[in-house]
C-alpha cells in the first residue's frame, strides 16, 4: 500500500513538472498563466516567478492583470525577495487603487523595506526609507487593520536608529574627540528626548567635557571645566542615583579643585 502512495506521489510530481517545463517552453501566454496559477496555488513561489516574469508584459491592461499583478508580489514576498516584492506590491497598490488588496498591497510594500533595514551598525539608508514608506501608509489607512503591526515595525525601526546615533557620539568619546562627542550627544538628545540612553548619554556628554578641560590649555582652561560642571549637574538632576554618580562626582571633585586655581 505504501510502495503504491509513493508511486502516485512520484506521477504526481513528475506530471506537474512536466507541465511546468512545457509552460516554460510554450509560446501560448494563456498556458504560462494557468501554470503559473497553479504554481502559485500549490506554494512553488519560485516557479510561479519565472512564468510571471515572463508573461508580465503582455497581460498589463488585461482582466487578469490585477490578479496577476497580486501573485506576483506575493510570490516575490514569500520568497523573502524584499526588494522586488516592495517594489511590485508598490507598483500594484498605483495601478489598482480601486482593488481589494489595495490596502494590503501598501502595508505589504512598506514592510518589504523594513525586511531590508539593516543592524544598526550598518547604514541606515533603508531604515529610513521603511520609516517613510511606513508613515505614508499610517497617513493613509490611519483605520486600517494593519495598523497596530505597523505601528510596532515604526518603533522598532526608531529604536534601531535610536541605538545607531548613540553608538556614533560615544564613538567620538571613545576615540577622544571630545568636542565632537559633546555636540553628537546634544543632538542625540534633541532628537530622542525620550531615549533609554538618556543617562549614559547625559554621564558620556559629562566624561567628554571633563576630559576636554583636563587637557585644555590653560586660556581655555576655566570655561571648559565650567561646562563639564554644568554637565554633571545635567546628569544627576536627570537621575540623582545615577549609576554613574560615584564616578561623576569623583570628577566633579577634580573639576572643583581645579577651578580653585583661577578664583586666587
Amino acid at each position: 500500500m505504501k510502495k503504491i502512495v509513493s508511486l502516485l506521489i512520484l506521477v504526481v510530481l513528475f506530471t506537474s513538472c512536466s507541465e511546468y517545463q512545457k509552460a516554460l517552453k510554450s509560446e501560448e501566454i494563456t498556458v504560462k498563466y494557468d501554470a503559473s496559477v497553479k504554481m502559485y496555488d500549490k506554494g512553488r513561489y519560485d516557479k510561479a516567478i519565472r512564468l510571471f516574469e515572463q508573461i508580465a508584459p503582455s497581460y498589463k491592461g488585461k482582466p487578469q492583470a490585477e490578479k496577476l499583478f497580486y501573485m506576483f508580489s506575493q510570490s516575490y514576498y514569500k520568497t523573502k525577495q524584499y526588494y522586488l516584492a516592495g517594489y511590485q506590491f508598490e507598483s500594484f497598490a498605483s495601478s489598482y487603487p480601486k482593488s481589494e488588496k489595495v490596502e494590503e498591497a501598501a502595508f505589504l510594500s512598506a514592510k518589504c523595506y523594513s525586511k531590508l533595514s539593516p543592524v544598526y551598525s550598518l547604514d541606515q539608508k533603508d531604515t529610513d526609507k521603511a520609516l517613510d514608506k511606513l508613515q505614508n501608509f499610517i497617513d493613509e489607512y490611519p483605520n486600517s487593520t494593519y495598523l497596530a503591526e505597523a505601528n510596532v515595525i515604526v518603533k522598532e525601526l526608531r529604536i534601531k536608529l535610536e541605538k545607531k546615533a548613540f553608538e556614533i557620539a560615544k564613538q567620538y568619546n571613545t576615540i577622544a574627540d571630545y568636542k565632537s562627542a559633546q555636540i553628537a550627544f546634544d543632538n542625540f538628545i534633541s532628537d530622542f528626548p525620550g531615549t533609554t540612553y538618556k543617562e549614559d548619554a547625559l554621564f558620556y556628554k559629562f566624561d567628554s567635557a571633563y576630559k576636554l578641560a583636563e587637557n585644555s590649555v590653560v586660556q581655555k582652561m576655566e570655561e571648559r571645566l565650567n561646562v563639564a560642571k554644568s554637565a554633571y549637574h545635567s546628569l544627576v538632576k536627570f537621575k540623582a542615583d545615577s549609576k554613574y554618580k560615584t564616578q561623576a562626582d569623583d570628577m566633579l571633585a577634580k573639576i572643583e579643585k581645579d577651578l580653585k586655581q583661577f578664583s586666587k
